[in-house]
Protein backbone atom coordinates (compact mmCIF):
# COMPACT_ATOMS: atom_id res chain seq x y z
CA UNK A 1 0.00 0.00 0.00
CA UNK A 2 1.44 3.45 -0.93
CA UNK A 3 0.60 4.75 2.54
CA UNK A 4 2.67 7.95 2.55
CA UNK A 5 1.77 8.93 -1.00
CA UNK A 6 -1.95 8.56 -0.28
CA UNK A 7 -1.50 10.34 3.04
CA UNK A 8 0.32 13.24 1.36
CA UNK A 9 -2.55 13.77 -1.06
CA UNK A 10 -5.07 13.79 1.80
CA UNK A 11 -2.80 16.17 3.75
CA UNK A 12 -2.75 18.82 1.01
CA UNK A 13 -6.37 18.30 -0.04
CA UNK A 14 -7.72 18.91 3.45
CA UNK A 15 -5.16 21.61 4.19
CA UNK A 16 -6.78 23.38 1.24
CA UNK A 17 -10.18 22.82 2.87
CA UNK A 18 -8.73 24.16 6.14
CA UNK A 19 -7.95 27.41 4.35
CA UNK A 20 -11.02 27.57 2.11
CA UNK A 21 -13.93 26.58 4.35
CA UNK A 22 -13.21 28.65 7.49
CA UNK A 23 -11.77 31.75 5.79
CA UNK A 24 -13.27 32.07 2.31
CA UNK A 25 -16.41 33.64 3.80
CA UNK A 26 -14.27 36.14 5.70
CA UNK A 27 -12.43 37.01 2.48
CA UNK A 28 -15.76 37.56 0.69
CA UNK A 29 -16.94 39.68 3.62
CA UNK A 30 -13.77 41.80 3.31
CA UNK A 31 -14.79 42.51 -0.30
CA UNK A 32 -18.09 43.94 0.95
CA UNK A 33 -20.46 41.07 0.09
CA UNK A 34 -23.56 40.50 2.23
CA UNK A 35 -24.84 37.26 3.79
CA UNK A 36 -26.98 36.23 0.79
CA UNK A 37 -24.13 36.83 -1.68
CA UNK A 38 -21.67 34.94 0.54
CA UNK A 39 -24.11 32.06 0.91
CA UNK A 40 -24.60 31.89 -2.85
CA UNK A 41 -20.88 32.03 -3.65
CA UNK A 42 -20.08 29.31 -1.11
CA UNK A 43 -22.97 27.24 -2.47
CA UNK A 44 -21.41 27.41 -5.95
CA UNK A 45 -18.43 25.47 -4.58
CA UNK A 46 -20.90 22.70 -3.72
CA UNK A 47 -23.13 22.88 -6.80
CA UNK A 48 -20.45 21.52 -9.11
CA UNK A 49 -20.21 18.46 -6.87
CA UNK A 50 -23.66 17.46 -8.11
CA UNK A 51 -22.37 17.00 -11.67
CA UNK A 52 -18.56 16.96 -11.67
CA UNK A 53 -17.88 13.70 -9.75
CA UNK A 54 -20.28 11.78 -12.00
CA UNK A 55 -18.80 13.14 -15.23
CA UNK A 56 -15.26 12.45 -14.07
CA UNK A 57 -16.32 9.12 -12.55
CA UNK A 58 -17.84 8.05 -15.87
CA UNK A 59 -14.62 9.06 -17.64
CA UNK A 60 -12.45 7.14 -15.16
CA UNK A 61 -14.76 4.12 -15.39
CA UNK A 62 -14.59 3.96 -19.18
CA UNK A 63 -10.88 4.64 -19.47
CA UNK A 64 -9.96 2.48 -16.48
CA UNK A 65 -7.40 5.07 -15.34
CA UNK A 66 -8.78 6.85 -12.30
CA UNK A 67 -5.42 8.30 -11.18
CA UNK A 68 -4.93 9.87 -14.62
CA UNK A 69 -8.28 11.60 -14.08
CA UNK A 70 -7.18 12.73 -10.61
CA UNK A 71 -3.94 14.19 -12.01
CA UNK A 72 -5.66 16.13 -14.79
CA UNK A 73 -8.40 17.36 -12.44
CA UNK A 74 -5.81 18.56 -9.90
CA UNK A 75 -3.77 20.35 -12.58
CA UNK A 76 -6.78 22.06 -14.15
CA UNK A 77 -8.08 23.16 -10.74
CA UNK A 78 -4.79 25.04 -10.22
CA UNK A 79 -5.17 26.80 -13.57
CA UNK A 80 -8.81 27.70 -12.93
CA UNK A 81 -8.10 29.01 -9.43
CA UNK A 82 -5.65 31.61 -10.79
CA UNK A 83 -8.75 33.54 -11.87
CA UNK A 84 -9.33 34.76 -8.30
CA UNK A 85 -6.32 37.06 -8.71
CA UNK A 86 -7.84 38.72 -11.79
CA UNK A 87 -11.06 40.21 -10.37
CA UNK A 88 -13.24 40.67 -7.29
CA UNK A 89 -16.71 41.22 -8.76
CA UNK A 90 -19.55 38.90 -7.72
CA UNK A 91 -20.18 37.41 -11.14
CA UNK A 92 -16.49 37.06 -11.95
CA UNK A 93 -15.86 35.17 -8.72
CA UNK A 94 -19.00 33.10 -9.30
CA UNK A 95 -17.70 31.93 -12.71
CA UNK A 96 -14.15 31.35 -11.44
CA UNK A 97 -15.30 29.31 -8.43
CA UNK A 98 -17.70 27.25 -10.55
CA UNK A 99 -14.94 26.33 -13.02
CA UNK A 100 -12.38 25.78 -10.26
CA UNK A 101 -14.71 23.59 -8.20
CA UNK A 102 -15.73 21.56 -11.26
CA UNK A 103 -12.14 20.30 -11.50
CA UNK A 104 -11.28 20.33 -7.78
CA UNK A 105 -14.36 18.31 -6.81
CA UNK A 106 -13.48 15.65 -9.39
CA UNK A 107 -10.36 14.32 -7.69
CA UNK A 108 -11.44 13.21 -4.21
CA UNK A 109 -14.12 10.61 -5.14
CA UNK A 110 -11.65 8.93 -7.50
CA UNK A 111 -8.98 8.92 -4.82
CA UNK A 112 -11.39 7.57 -2.19
CA UNK A 113 -12.18 4.62 -4.46
CA UNK A 114 -8.46 4.08 -5.16
CA UNK A 115 -7.65 4.26 -1.44
CA UNK A 116 -10.29 1.68 -0.52
CA UNK A 117 -8.84 -0.70 -3.12
CA UNK A 118 -5.27 -0.13 -1.95
CA UNK A 119 -6.31 -1.03 1.63
CA UNK A 120 -6.16 -4.68 2.60
CA UNK A 121 -7.70 -4.34 6.09
CA UNK A 122 -11.27 -3.31 6.82
CA UNK A 123 -11.38 -0.09 8.80
CA UNK A 124 -7.82 0.95 7.79
CA UNK A 125 -9.21 3.93 5.84
CA UNK A 126 -9.10 6.08 8.97
CA UNK A 127 -5.34 5.68 9.38
CA UNK A 128 -4.75 7.16 5.92
CA UNK A 129 -7.50 9.78 6.15
CA UNK A 130 -6.19 11.12 9.49
CA UNK A 131 -3.38 12.87 7.57
CA UNK A 132 -6.04 14.95 5.90
CA UNK A 133 -7.17 16.01 9.35
CA UNK A 134 -3.59 16.89 10.32
CA UNK A 135 -3.30 19.04 7.19
CA UNK A 136 -6.57 20.76 8.04
CA UNK A 137 -5.38 21.56 11.58
CA UNK A 138 -2.05 23.02 10.50
CA UNK A 139 -3.76 25.10 7.83
CA UNK A 140 -6.67 26.40 9.90
CA UNK A 141 -4.62 27.29 13.01
CA UNK A 142 -1.69 28.77 11.10
CA UNK A 143 -3.94 30.90 8.91
CA UNK A 144 -6.04 31.96 11.89
CA UNK A 145 -3.08 33.53 13.63
CA UNK A 146 -1.60 34.88 10.38
CA UNK A 147 -4.82 36.65 9.41
CA UNK A 148 -4.84 38.48 12.74
CA UNK A 149 -1.76 40.35 11.46
CA UNK A 150 -2.06 40.48 7.66
CA UNK A 151 -4.85 41.27 5.20
CA UNK A 152 -7.34 38.52 4.33
CA UNK A 153 -6.08 38.77 0.72
CA UNK A 154 -3.09 36.60 1.71
CA UNK A 155 -5.47 33.68 1.81
CA UNK A 156 -5.38 33.62 -2.01
CA UNK A 157 -1.66 32.82 -2.64
CA UNK A 158 -1.62 30.33 0.26
CA UNK A 159 -4.52 28.44 -1.32
CA UNK A 160 -2.66 28.40 -4.63
CA UNK A 161 0.40 26.77 -3.02
CA UNK A 162 -1.77 24.12 -1.36
CA UNK A 163 -3.51 23.32 -4.65
CA UNK A 164 -0.11 22.85 -6.31
CA UNK A 165 0.74 20.42 -3.47
CA UNK A 166 -2.38 18.35 -4.32
CA UNK A 167 -1.33 18.15 -7.97
CA UNK A 168 2.27 17.16 -7.19
CA UNK A 169 1.18 14.33 -4.87
CA UNK A 170 -1.34 13.09 -7.43
CA UNK A 171 1.61 12.38 -9.74
CA UNK A 172 3.07 9.93 -7.19
CA UNK A 173 0.09 7.65 -6.50
CA UNK A 174 -0.12 4.43 -8.57
CA UNK A 175 -3.30 2.91 -9.97
CA UNK A 176 -5.05 0.36 -7.73
CA UNK A 177 -6.46 -2.88 -9.05
CA UNK A 178 -10.22 -3.22 -8.62
CA UNK A 179 -11.14 -5.99 -6.20
CA UNK A 180 -14.43 -7.92 -6.11
CA UNK A 181 -14.77 -7.44 -9.87
CA UNK A 182 -17.57 -9.42 -11.45
CA UNK A 183 -19.21 -9.53 -14.87
CA UNK A 184 -22.51 -10.37 -13.13
CA UNK A 185 -22.86 -7.24 -11.06
CA UNK A 186 -26.30 -5.86 -10.33
CA UNK A 187 -26.99 -2.89 -12.66
CA UNK A 188 -26.12 0.45 -11.07
CA UNK A 189 -29.71 1.74 -11.34
CA UNK A 190 -30.98 -1.29 -9.41
CA UNK A 191 -28.39 -0.68 -6.69
CA UNK A 192 -29.54 2.93 -6.35
CA UNK A 193 -33.21 1.90 -6.15
CA UNK A 194 -32.66 -0.54 -3.30
CA UNK A 195 -34.54 1.02 -0.34
CA UNK A 196 -31.57 0.97 2.04
CA UNK A 197 -29.25 2.57 -0.56
CA UNK A 198 -31.79 5.26 -1.50
CA UNK A 199 -32.44 5.97 2.20
CA UNK A 200 -28.71 6.09 2.96
CA UNK A 201 -28.05 8.68 0.24
CA UNK A 202 -31.00 10.78 1.45
CA UNK A 203 -29.61 10.64 4.99
CA UNK A 204 -26.24 11.84 3.68
CA UNK A 205 -27.96 14.73 1.87
CA UNK A 206 -29.78 15.82 5.03
CA UNK A 207 -26.67 15.46 7.18
CA UNK A 208 -24.57 17.60 4.87
CA UNK A 209 -27.35 20.19 4.53
CA UNK A 210 -27.37 20.45 8.33
CA UNK A 211 -23.70 21.51 8.13
CA UNK A 212 -24.61 24.49 5.91
CA UNK A 213 -24.53 27.26 8.54
CA UNK A 214 -21.36 25.80 10.07
CA UNK A 215 -19.32 25.63 6.87
CA UNK A 216 -20.64 28.92 5.46
CA UNK A 217 -20.93 31.27 8.44
CA UNK A 218 -19.22 29.76 11.51
CA UNK A 219 -16.12 31.99 11.26
CA UNK A 220 -18.22 35.08 10.47
CA UNK A 221 -20.52 34.15 13.38
CA UNK A 222 -17.66 33.95 15.87
CA UNK A 223 -16.00 37.08 14.48
CA UNK A 224 -19.25 39.00 15.12
CA UNK A 225 -19.11 37.90 18.79
CA UNK A 226 -15.60 39.33 19.15
CA UNK A 227 -13.48 36.18 18.90
CA UNK A 228 -10.06 36.73 17.32
CA UNK A 229 -9.14 34.86 14.15
CA UNK A 230 -6.56 32.95 16.18
CA UNK A 231 -9.27 31.67 18.55
CA UNK A 232 -11.53 30.92 15.59
CA UNK A 233 -8.76 28.83 14.06
CA UNK A 234 -8.22 26.96 17.33
CA UNK A 235 -11.94 26.16 17.59
CA UNK A 236 -11.93 24.74 14.07
CA UNK A 237 -8.80 22.77 14.94
CA UNK A 238 -10.29 21.30 18.14
CA UNK A 239 -12.98 19.62 16.08
CA UNK A 240 -10.46 18.15 13.68
CA UNK A 241 -8.14 16.96 16.48
CA UNK A 242 -11.06 14.98 17.90
CA UNK A 243 -11.80 13.76 14.37
CA UNK A 244 -8.24 12.36 14.18
CA UNK A 245 -8.81 10.35 17.36
CA UNK A 246 -11.89 8.80 15.75
CA UNK A 247 -10.01 7.94 12.55
CA UNK A 248 -7.30 6.22 14.61
CA UNK A 249 -9.85 4.16 16.55
CA UNK A 250 -12.37 3.58 13.78
CA UNK A 251 -10.98 0.22 12.64
CA UNK A 252 -11.41 -1.10 16.21
CA UNK A 253 -14.83 0.49 16.65
CA UNK A 254 -16.16 -1.05 13.43
CA UNK A 255 -15.26 -4.54 14.71
CA UNK A 256 -17.50 -4.04 17.74
CA UNK A 257 -20.28 -1.68 16.65
CA UNK A 258 -22.38 -1.92 13.47
CA UNK A 259 -22.08 0.82 10.87
CA UNK A 260 -25.79 1.58 11.30
CA UNK A 261 -25.38 2.23 15.04
CA UNK A 262 -22.39 4.50 14.45
CA UNK A 263 -24.48 6.42 11.91
CA UNK A 264 -27.38 6.76 14.38
CA UNK A 265 -25.08 8.06 17.14
CA UNK A 266 -23.49 10.57 14.75
CA UNK A 267 -26.87 11.98 13.70
CA UNK A 268 -28.05 12.32 17.31
CA UNK A 269 -24.89 14.22 18.27
CA UNK A 270 -25.15 16.44 15.17
CA UNK A 271 -28.62 17.61 16.28
CA UNK A 272 -27.21 18.46 19.71
CA UNK A 273 -24.12 20.18 18.30
CA UNK A 274 -25.97 22.65 16.07
CA UNK A 275 -28.36 23.55 18.89
CA UNK A 276 -25.42 24.29 21.22
CA UNK A 277 -23.71 26.54 18.67
CA UNK A 278 -26.91 28.42 17.91
CA UNK A 279 -27.95 29.03 21.52
CA UNK A 280 -24.62 29.58 23.30
CA UNK A 281 -22.27 31.56 21.00
CA UNK A 282 -21.04 33.68 23.93
CA UNK A 283 -19.97 30.65 26.02
CA UNK A 284 -16.51 29.56 24.93
CA UNK A 285 -16.63 26.37 27.01
CA UNK A 286 -19.85 25.25 25.28
CA UNK A 287 -18.40 26.10 21.87
CA UNK A 288 -15.42 23.90 22.71
CA UNK A 289 -17.79 21.07 23.68
CA UNK A 290 -19.65 21.52 20.39
CA UNK A 291 -16.36 21.27 18.51
CA UNK A 292 -15.47 18.05 20.36
CA UNK A 293 -18.69 16.61 18.90
CA UNK A 294 -17.12 17.05 15.46
CA UNK A 295 -15.48 13.69 16.19
CA UNK A 296 -18.90 12.12 15.70
CA UNK A 297 -20.67 14.50 13.32
CA UNK A 298 -17.88 14.34 10.77
CA UNK A 299 -15.19 11.84 11.81
CA UNK A 300 -17.27 8.79 12.71
CA UNK A 301 -20.03 9.74 10.26
CA UNK A 302 -17.75 10.16 7.23
CA UNK A 303 -15.63 7.06 7.89
CA UNK A 304 -18.86 5.07 8.29
CA UNK A 305 -20.37 6.54 5.13
CA UNK A 306 -17.28 5.69 3.06
CA UNK A 307 -17.38 2.09 4.35
CA UNK A 308 -21.12 1.84 3.58
CA UNK A 309 -20.63 3.17 0.05
CA UNK A 310 -17.84 0.64 -0.47
CA UNK A 311 -20.20 -2.10 0.71
CA UNK A 312 -23.19 -1.02 -1.38
CA UNK A 313 -21.26 -0.48 -4.64
CA UNK A 314 -19.15 -3.43 -5.77
CA UNK A 315 -16.44 -3.91 -8.39
CA UNK A 316 -16.67 -1.48 -11.31
CA UNK A 317 -19.47 0.40 -9.51
CA UNK A 318 -17.10 1.59 -6.77
CA UNK A 319 -15.90 4.68 -8.62
CA UNK A 320 -19.42 5.69 -9.61
CA UNK A 321 -20.65 4.89 -6.10
CA UNK A 322 -18.14 7.26 -4.49
CA UNK A 323 -19.03 9.89 -7.12
CA UNK A 324 -22.77 9.53 -6.47
CA UNK A 325 -22.18 9.74 -2.71
CA UNK A 326 -20.18 12.94 -3.21
CA UNK A 327 -22.78 14.41 -5.56
CA UNK A 328 -25.79 13.74 -3.33
CA UNK A 329 -24.10 14.48 -0.01
CA UNK A 330 -21.58 17.28 -0.56
CA UNK A 331 -23.13 18.47 -3.82
CA UNK A 332 -26.90 18.65 -3.34
CA UNK A 333 -26.76 18.64 0.47
CA UNK A 334 -23.89 21.11 0.69
CA UNK A 335 -25.45 23.51 -1.82
CA UNK A 336 -28.83 23.41 -0.07
CA UNK A 337 -27.09 24.04 3.25
CA UNK A 338 -25.28 27.12 1.96
CA UNK A 339 -28.36 28.47 0.16
CA UNK A 340 -30.78 28.20 3.08
CA UNK A 341 -28.27 29.51 5.62
CA UNK A 342 -27.57 32.51 3.37
CA UNK A 343 -31.29 33.22 3.10
CA UNK A 344 -32.10 32.81 6.80
CA UNK A 345 -28.95 34.27 8.39
CA UNK A 346 -30.21 37.87 8.43
CA UNK A 347 -33.97 37.23 8.19
CA UNK A 348 -34.41 34.61 10.96
CA UNK A 349 -31.09 35.16 12.71
CA UNK A 350 -28.06 32.91 13.30
CA UNK A 351 -29.67 31.13 16.28
CA UNK A 352 -32.72 30.02 14.29
CA UNK A 353 -30.52 29.08 11.33
CA UNK A 354 -28.61 26.63 13.52
CA UNK A 355 -31.91 25.29 14.90
CA UNK A 356 -32.98 24.53 11.32
CA UNK A 357 -29.68 22.67 10.96
CA UNK A 358 -30.47 20.67 14.10
CA UNK A 359 -33.91 19.78 12.72
CA UNK A 360 -32.34 18.47 9.50
CA UNK A 361 -30.10 16.15 11.54
CA UNK A 362 -33.18 14.88 13.40
CA UNK A 363 -34.92 14.24 10.06
CA UNK A 364 -31.89 12.23 8.91
CA UNK A 365 -32.06 10.21 12.14
CA UNK A 366 -35.73 9.35 11.54
CA UNK A 367 -35.00 8.17 7.99
CA UNK A 368 -32.16 5.99 9.29
CA UNK A 369 -34.29 4.38 11.99
CA UNK A 370 -37.17 3.66 9.59
CA UNK A 371 -35.50 2.62 6.35
CA UNK A 372 -31.90 1.54 7.01
CA UNK A 373 -32.42 -1.84 8.67
CA UNK A 374 -29.92 -3.49 11.05
CA UNK A 375 -29.05 -6.20 8.49
CA UNK A 376 -27.42 -3.54 6.25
Amino acid sequence: MPYWRLSGFYFFYFATLGALVPYWGLYLQSLGFGAVQIGNLVALLMVSRIVAPNIWGWLADHRGQRMAVVRWAAFLSVLAYVGVFLGTGFWWLAVVMMVFSFFWNASLPQLEAATMNHLAEKGAYGRVRLWGSIGFIISVVGLGYLLDYVATWWLLPILLLLLIGIWLYSLLIPEAELRDYSEHLEPLVQVLLRPEVFAFLFVCLLMQASHGPYYTFYSIYLDAYGYSKGIIGILWAIGVICEIAVFLLMHRLQKRVSLRNVLIASLCLAAIRWKLIGVFPHELSILILAQVLHAATFGAYHATAIEMVHGFFKGRHQIRGQAIYGSISFGVGGALGSFYSGMTWNTLGPDNTFIIASALAVAALIVTLLWIKPRT
